[in-house]
């Protein structure tokens, strides 16, 4: 195989360039992953509402003694 071998200032430069940016155009749209995570903010408040939840049902036993 032939192997191409490009130095580090190169590199760098296309990081920053239009293309880098661009996402391809077949990709699925996931939130969070593949477009902005706004869906995903909206599931982080659920999630902190049911760890909310949790803690003040862990006060309670978790099991009703017969006496």
């Amino acid at each position: 195989g032939t192997r191409i071998i490009c130095d580090r200032k190169f590199l760098l430069e296309c990081k920053n360039s239009p293309a880098a940016r661009t996402p391809p155009c077949c990709l699925p749209q996931i939130p969070g992953v593949t477009s902005l995570a706004q869906s995903s903010l909206v599931k982080l408040e659920e999630l902190k509402e049911q760890n909310e939840s949790k803690e003040a049902m862990s006060d309670q036993d978790q099991f009703e003694m017969d006496i």
